[in-house]
């Protein structure tokens, strides 16, 4: 098969906030100045877009009351963003950040129940998914709200099933799409619903819920352990998610944002922070699912606040006081249209992770496919691509698959 070069889209580029003085405390008390001289920082890397993180008890701190001036806090900062260029995608439920869970007193103490299982809750989340949808789809700015930031993490806690989780979620993108029809409603996972057998949210939730695939590549999950900072493995890791994403969708033309993507210490030590950015992006930039990246994050998180695990201070593309780092200039140099794609072959996996989630374990990091996927990546761009669709030559060309092989 023979395969045109084709144009994708340009790729999108851009940070999520975390905002240099006060981190997401800072909501409490939010200041246009400050939002604008971080703003400033990103836009003057070439930075398109921000994803923002609104605290969802500080909105909602009742079931029955969302607070307009939580909202409006919230639209001047997109109003801000506006002011230099930056497009905006705005996450609801925070819910899960930088090990901390923000979750409203009305789930919690003897109150407790499940986000994800019981009616009542369910119902005030909706309300709550609503009124911020439709309050943000009135800023031209704004191109996407997602559920939540890794709403998998919620769980344990939360207690759920996959059946249960698949239509908390689908019922919340309904909601979304309603209040917003103009913007993309999406679903954010960490990437144990990839790898880890016995987690209630699937791999298909990922790529059938939304109107386009989220991955959240995290070398501390393992992969840096493999080979080091710099190893194959590790600086192919984003890139083994996109294609994981893209080799579970039924759809063939399905974008896959890497909605998050960082340098963590002490997995990459400060010194191989911007090769780890450079061959991360160069890595992953090749793949034609790819529909942008967002670096985690903006800025520096302040180490007078307490508390927090060590790898999240250094995260920033920008210290506390605005001076750009190492990745900040990697991810500049990365800002530029994708060259154009010819064919590539692609790995047959073996499990079908749409109906054999039970056997994640054998596509995670350091299983027998994982190292045969990142041994061949090396000589170039390589997919994945299912058994049962390996010899559908139609799915193949879409995907710009021009060559199929099998494990050794």
């Amino acid at each position: 098969m023979t395969l045109p070069c084709t144009s994708p889209a340009p790729l999108r580029f851009g940070a999520n906030y975390v905002p240099s003085a006060g981190w997401f405390y800072s909501w409490l008390d939010p200041s246009a100045d400050a939002f604008r001289r971080d703003f400033e920082d990103l836009a003057g890397i070439g930075l398109d877009h921000v994803r923002v993180f609104p605290i969802w008890p500080w909105i909602q701190p009742n079931r029955t009351l969302i607070r307009q001036r939580g909202i409006d806090d919230l639209l001047g900062l997109i109003d801000v963003a506006a002011e230099f260029g930056l497009s905006v995608a705005v996450d609801l439920l925070q819910g899960h950040l930088s090990s901390f869970d923000f979750l409203p007193s009305w789930v919690l103490t003897w109150h407790r129940r499940s986000v994800f299982t019981d009616p009542a809750v369910r119902d005030g989340v909706a309300a709550y998914v609503d009124a911020l949808a439709r309050a943000v789809a009135g800023r031209d700015n704004v191109f996407a709200v997602t559920l939540g930031n890794e709403v998998d993490n919620l769980w344990p806690a939360n207690p759920t099933d996959a059946e249960e989780s698949a239509r908390w979620a689908a019922e919340l993108v309904g909601v979304a799409r309603a209040a917003a029809p103009g913007l993309l409603s999406l679903h954010s996972l960490y990437d144990a619903a990839w790898y880890d057998p016995g987690h209630p949210f699937h791999p298909a939730d990922s790529v059938d819920l939304g109107d386009l695939t989220t991955v959240h590549s995290w070398v501390f999950n393992g992969v840096s352990a493999l080979d080091g900072p710099l190893g194959p493995a590790t600086v192919s890791h984003a890139d083994y998610l996109v294609e994981l994403a893209a080799a579970t969708s039924l759809d063939p033309a399905r974008p896959v944002w890497l909605q998050e993507v960082g340098a963590p210490r002490p997995d990459v030590p400060e010194a191989d922070a911007a090769e780890f950015v450079r061959r991360t992006l160069a890595t992953v930039t090749a793949n034609p699912a790819l529909w942008g990246v967002t670096w985690w994050c903006s800025h520096d998180l302040d180490r007078a606040l307490a508390d927090f695990p060590e790898r999240e201070y250094d995260l920033g593309l920008f210290t506390v006081d605005h001076r750009a780092k190492p990745a900040a200039r990697e991810l500049a140099a990365a800002v530029r249209e994708r060259p154009a794609a010819g064919g590539r072959p692609a790995l047959v996996c073996g499990v079908d992770l749409r109906s054999e989630p039970d056997r994640r374990a054998d596509v995670a990091p350091g299983s027998a496919f994982h190292a045969e996927w990142v041994r061949l990546r090396q000589a170039g761009p390589l997919a994945v691509v299912s058994a049962s669709r390996a010899a559908d030559s139609a799915y193949l060309a879409a995907r710009g698959i021009d060559a199929v092989l099998t494990q050794a």
